[in-house]
């Protein structure tokens, strides 16, 4: 079963990549907004990595699709702390366009990197797991609790969802974050380990059209205003 919620969350990742393709090639390209694409990417080729693992067979080839998931975990999933800095100053908040904020938010994201890295991947050691129906390779005796690097970036997703809130009427934003933190924070009673995704998938889709909605702004603020005849 789980096989095929993996699939199913790849080719709705897949969606959102085109999602926020068109939304490039529509307003054009915006660095830091536009780091959830490679974010995205990632998700679909770890979504895709654990449907295809009983196809692929255990062996040398799964085992190295697999650490690669967790390089692309430590060095991507931190670029949301620059689209949720980028997302605070679209919104109007002066401190998050200053040149020191935005140095802040690059440490933060290297630091995030950093801790990751040392503390879950170099020297990883992966063993074959199979789960629900799905074959991949994971650590033996993942740590307790939430590693920090997702602690880091769920608090500075909290704080730009409540100023994009504040600044502009939008909820979304918070409404995915809010509904990413319950659901890893209530285990649900259910025999699989894919649905909790769900959430994840969630918070994404609400990031991506807290995107396209201050594109909308930014392209309403910068067209001219006819004159009068």
């Amino acid at each position: 079963m789980d096989g095929v919620l993996f699939a199913a969350f790849a080719l709705g990742y897949a969606l959102l990549l085109g999602w926020g393709a068109v939304l490039v090639r529509r307003h054009g390209m915006r660095a830091p907004a536009d780091v959830l694409l490679p974010v995205i990417l990632a998700l679909v080729y770890d979504n895709g990595v654990l449907a295809a693992g009983r196809l692929i067979g255990e062996g040398p080839l799964l085992e190295g699709l697999n650490v690669a998931r967790y390089w692309l975990h430590a060095l991507l999933t931190p670029l949301l702390v620059l689209f949720a800095w980028d997302a605070m100053g679209r919104a109007g908040l002066a401190a998050a366009r200053r040149s020191w904020a935005w140095a802040l938010a690059v440490a933060l994201y290297l630091a995030a990197v950093v801790v990751e890295l040392a503390g879950h991947v170099l020297g990883l050691s992966l063993r074959p797991r199979r789960q629900y129906g799905v074959l991949s390779y994971a650590v033996q005796e993942p740590a307790a609790g939430p590693p920090v690097m997702i602690l880091v970036v769920s608090a500075v997703l909290l704080l730009a969802a409540a100023v994009v809130w504040w600044k502009q009427r939008w909820p979304w934003f918070a409404v995915g974050v809010v509904l990413m933190s319950a659901g890893g924070a209530v285990p649900l009673p259910l025999d699989s380990a894919a649905v909790t995704n769900a959430f994840e998938f969630l918070l994404l889709a609400s990031l991506l059209a807290t995107k396209q909605r201050q594109d909308r702004l930014a392209a309403g603020a910068a067209s001219p205003i006819a004159s009068p005849h």
